[in-house]
C-alpha cells in the first residue's frame, strides 16, 4: 500500500553548467527531463514544482523562492510551503532514470523505520541524494523554520543544512535512479542509454503514452507477438494496421483498459493463425 504523501519538484536551478539553458525542459528520448521526474512521482497526492511555470505532462501546482535564485534550500523551503501532507517526497527535476520503483523504496523505507525522519537514496558511491528522498514533513518544516530563523533567510544556505539534524534512514540506488544530468556530457549519456538494445522500447512506448495522454499498461508482448504473426502469416505491413485497429477496437469496448487490448490482441492473433494456416495448406 502507497503512503500518502505530497511531492516537492525543485525546477529552478541556473543550470550554470549547461550555459544556463532551460534544463527541465531538456528533452531525453523526446520527454522533459521535468516530464520525466513528474512521471515517477504520479502518485503524490499533490505535485508542488518550484520553478517558472511550463507546460508539463499532468498538472502540477507552481510556486518559486523568493528572491528567485536562492539556491535548492531555499526553494525547498518555497515548495514545502505548499503542500499538506504528512509524508514529502522531494525530487530534483533533472533525474531522467527515475522511476516508480525507486519512489515507492524510499516511501517504504520511511514507513518501515518509525524513527526516522527522512529517507534518502544513496548513490553507487554510497553519497547522500537529498533530492531524492522522502521526508516526514514536522521535522522537516521544524528545521527548515529553524534554520530560516539563524540566518535571517534559507537562500544561499546548503542543503546539508537541513538533513545533517534529521535522524535518516538510507535506500541504496539502482544503477541509474540517482543519475542527473548537470551537464551537456550527461545528457548525451542519458540519450544514449535510452537507446539501448532492451531499453528503447520501453522508452518509446512510454514516451508515446505521454505524449498521447494515455495511462494504460498493457502486455507489450502480446502486441509485438500479433505484429509477428500478422506480418509473417499475411504481409509485412499488416502488422502495424493490424495493431492499430485492435487499439481501435479497445477503445471503442467499453473503457478500452488492458483487458480489452488483450482479447482485441487474442481476436486477431488466432485470426491471423488461421489466416497462415490456410496459406500453409494452399502451399
Amino acid at each position: 500500500m502507497t503512503i500518502a504523501h505530497d511531492a516537492v519538484v525543485l525546477a529552478g536551478g541556473a543550470a550554470q553548467r549547461l550555459g544556463g539553458a532551460d534544463k527541465p525542459g531538456v528533452r531525453v528520448g523526446g520527454r522533459a527531463l521535468l516530464d520525466r521526474v513528474l512521471a515517477a512521482c504520479r502518485g503524490a497526492g499533490r505535485t508542488v514544482v518550484v520553478g517558472d511555470p511550463r507546460p508539463a505532462v499532468r498538472p502540477v501546482h507552481w510556486t518559486r523562492e523568493d528572491p528567485p535564485g536562492g539556491g535548492p534550500l531555499a526553494a525547498l523551503g518555497a515548495g514545502v510551503a505548499e503542500t499538506r501532507a504528512d509524508v514529502l517526497l522531494v525530487l530534483s527535476a533533472d533525474l531522467p532514470f527515475l522511476d516508480e520503483g525507486t519512489v515507492r523504496r524510499l516511501l517504504a523505507a520511511l514507513a518501515d523505520d518509525p524513527a526516522a525522519e527522512a529517507a534518502l537514496l544513496t548513490d553507487a558511491g554510497g553519497r547522500d541524494q537529498p533530492l531524492v528522498a522522502a521526508y516526514r514533513s514536522g521535522p522537516l518544516r521544524r528545521g527548515l523554520d529553524e534554520l530560516s530563523r539563524a540566518h535571517g533567510g534559507l537562500t544561499g544556505l546548503p542543503l546539508r543544512f537541513i538533513t545533517g539534524n534529521l535522524h535518516l534512514t538510507r535506500v541504496a540506488a539502482g544503477p541509474l535512479a540517482s543519475f542527473d544530468c548537470d551537464t551537456w556530457e550527461d545528457i548525451a549519456t542519458a540519450r544514449a542509454r535510452i537507446r539501448e538494445h532492451g531499453t528503447v522500447l520501453d522508452e518509446w512506448i512510454t514516451a508515446v503514452k505521454d505524449e498521447l495522454g494515455i495511462e494504460l499498461d498493457v502486455d507489450t508482448g502480446v502486441l509485438l507477438d500479433l505484429a509477428r504473426d500478422a506480418a509473417h502469416g499475411v504481409a509485412r505491413p499488416a502488422a502495424p494496421l493490424t495493431t492499430f485497429l485492435v487499439g481501435y477496437a479497445a477503445a471503442r469496448a467499453g473503457e478500452g483498459g488492458p483487458e480489452a487490448v488483450a482479447e482485441a490482441a487474442r481476436k486477431a492473433a488466432a485470426l491471423a493463425q488461421r489466416w497462415a494456416a490456410e496459406q500453409d495448406e494452399a502451399g
